[in-house]
């Protein structure tokens, strides 16, 4: 059976693959609800081509479960602890939500939304899988490479019963753990973030959290949130420990894995010496972080300080910066000033600076009682880059750079040039900006560019890094992160073409402008490129491995491959006992900090 029909065996073990937003308000009154809310350079030269298919794996019969049809949702499982009253109560919203839910499906969904092309293909969610140990290896696992490696993605539990975008499933975690010191040892487990939100509604045996891009749209958004507040006034369920799907970055900190969507606290997940996934629960730092958490931190290769921001979509402040110690010790919240909420889903450190995006993308929570989505583009605001004092007490010292018509949905890196007073950016910008969350006839481009603040002048300049004939749709990537803050000369990223799927990787030169790609092959497809030094004391910057998930459509299998980055050539490649599906971004724990773990 084709990948497109990829499904699980049925609506309880339901679960699919970049990016998570969400609503972090604290209330909803200015929508008139007197609810509590959810936590709701130089001329390029002709790019250098690599082909992943020199070492293809065996193929394997792909078998596909079906997925169950319904007409109206399932009746809430009603828990042994509900009394008369809240059966009642249960049973009464579940009707009211039948009926909208049939009145949804009378309506066209935009593609955006549409889960038949939100979560098809390798974008269909997979079943966990218990740790599989002596995998297949082909080539040889560098040595240095000893470790796991483990990726974050959307993967819904349940059948979506009306709008879903991909952004909206819950969190599961690919792990590989890697002994490349030990015969090419290599085992793999994927396992479900057990957030507050997917133990209640497993329970449940069905999604009753509002989904906060595929659902929350027009006067039926405004519903199913009138739905959500309701069963929680009567007991059915418990939104007050988070309702966020930790699905989006990962991040290894103060000797814990941290799983995150800027939608709720991180989530501690547990590497087991089996290496299999344990999640520890919420985590709040020590009860220091009250609020919610962009999935984007950064920690600085130097002082190994956590950067961090929280944004909220209706209450003031809309922003706060606040960092960590290596040790965790939280510094006191940074309100910074905002206008309007701004989407922000990353940002950026220098040696001294934290640059925090403030662009045209921007949550309008009034336009859901106009019957529109509440992300929008307005084209009324400037984009502009604020840059902060790594060690500011208040945001009074903030300078503001405008940069026009700028949307960047992530950053890979930014440093100083004290020579000229600039801090220079380097992201990839979007057009057009809402895209990805608001369907345009318009095909999406994702330009890498080098972004020059000037701290004197206050002007910006924005040029593409790439050659106009050369241009290619770049994201999701790094550069070598042992340098993050600094001047760097390499970036890895993504090739996201045939968008929005990723054929291979491209190793840029920041300042020639050159391209080198590696391309996995016909019909292979893959995610993020993660870059692992060799030896964090090289010399080259460049010295080191890139690890990648690539699956086959045509044998709907999937593998780990480890590219030399010096060479682009393929080391070696893992072989995985089950389908992986298209994600997001992920992070390297080597053997020792494995240890170490809290």
């Amino acid at each position: 059976m084709p990948c497109s029909m990829a499904q699980t065996t049925n609506s309880s073990s339901w679960a699919t693959a970049q990016f998570s937003h969400k609503f972090s308000s604290t209330s909803l009154l200015e929508l008139g609800f007197p609810f509590k809310s959810i936590s709701m350079r130089k001329p390029t030269r002709r790019a250098k081509i690599h082909c992943g298919g020199v070492l293809t794996l065996p193929k394997q019969p792909f078998q596909s479960p079906t997925l169950p049809k319904t007409d109206s949702p399932p009746p809430s499982s009603p828990p042994s602890n509900w009394n008369l009253l809240q059966r009642a109560a249960a049973k009464t919203l579940d009707a009211v939500e039948n009926a909208l839910v049939s009145r949804e499906r009378l309506q066209p969904l935009p593609k955006t939304a549409d889960p038949r092309v939100q979560i098809a293909g390798n974008f269909a969610p997979v079943p966990e899988q218990p740790v599989k140990h002596n995998l297949q290896v082909t080539g040889t696992i560098p040595q240095c490479i000893n470790g796991v490696y483990v990726r974050n993605g959307a993967n819904p539990l349940h059948e979506p019963l009306a709008g879903h975008h991909l952004f909206d499933g819950d969190g599961m975690i690919h792990a590989v753990t890697i002994n490349g010191e030990n015969e090419n040892s290599a085992s793999y487990a994927c396992r479900y973030t057990e957030t507050q939100r997917l133990v209640q509604e497993r329970e449940l045996g069905r999604p009753v959290f509002p989904k906060a891009i595929g659902e929350l749209h027009g006067h039926s958004g405004i519903a199913r949130l009138m739905l959500f507040y309701a069963r929680g006034l009567c007991g059915l369920l418990d939104h007050s420990h988070g309702t966020g799907v930790a699905n989006a970055g990962l991040v290894y900190f103060n000797q814990r894995l941290l799983a995150m969507s800027e939608d709720d606290l991180p989530y501690q997940v547990r590497l087991n010496p089996s290496g299999d996934l344990e999640t520890i629960g919420r985590y709040d730092f020590g009860e220091q972080l009250t609020n919610t958490m962009i999935a984007h931190p950064k920690i600085d290769p130097v002082s190994k300080e956590l950067f961090a921001l929280s944004y909220d979509v209706v209450q003031k402040p809309y922003l706060k910066y606040f960092k960590f110690s290596k040790d965790g010790e939280k510094s006191p919240d940074v309100e910074i000033p905002l206008g309007v909420p701004t989407m922000m889903h990353d940002f950026a450190i220098t040696e001294n600076f934290v640059v925090i995006p403030d662009q045209q993308v921007v949550f309008k929570l009034q336009e859901m009682v106009k019957g529109g989505s509440p992300v929008i583009f307005d084209k009324n605001k400037k984009s502009r880059f604020g840059i902060l004092s790594k060690n500011a007490e208040n945001a009074s010292d903030i300078i503001w750079v405008d940069c026009p018509d700028t949307f960047c949905f992530h950053l890979w890196n930014a440093w100083e040039e004290p020579e000229t007073n600039e801090v220079v950016v380097i992201g990839s910008c979007m057009t057009p900006p809402d895209s990805i969350f608001n369907e345009c006839d318009e095909n999406l481009k994702s330009v890498l560019s080098e972004i020059r603040l000037n701290l004197k002048t206050g002007e910006s300049k924005r040029r593409p890094i790439i050659e106009s004939s050369e241009q290619i749709n770049l994201e999701a990537g790094m550069v070598n992160r042992n340098m993050l803050g600094r001047k760097t000369r390499f970036a890895y990223l993504a090739v996201a073409e045939p968008w929005p799927k990723v054929s291979g990787f491209a190793k840029v030169d920041l300042h020639s402008g050159e391209v080198e790609k590696f391309i996995y092959g016909d019909r292979r497809y893959g995610g993020e490129p993660f870059f692992v030094p060799r030896d964090p004391n090289s010399d080259r910057e460049d010295d080191g491995y890139i690890l990648a998930f690539v699956h086959d459509e045509k044998t709907c299998k999937s593998e780990l491959q480890i590219v030399n980055a010096l060479t682009l050539e393929l080391e070696a490649s893992v072989k995985l006992p089950s389908r992986v599906p298209y994600g997001f971004h992920g992070t390297f724990i080597s053997s020792n900090d494995l240890e170490n773990q809290a």
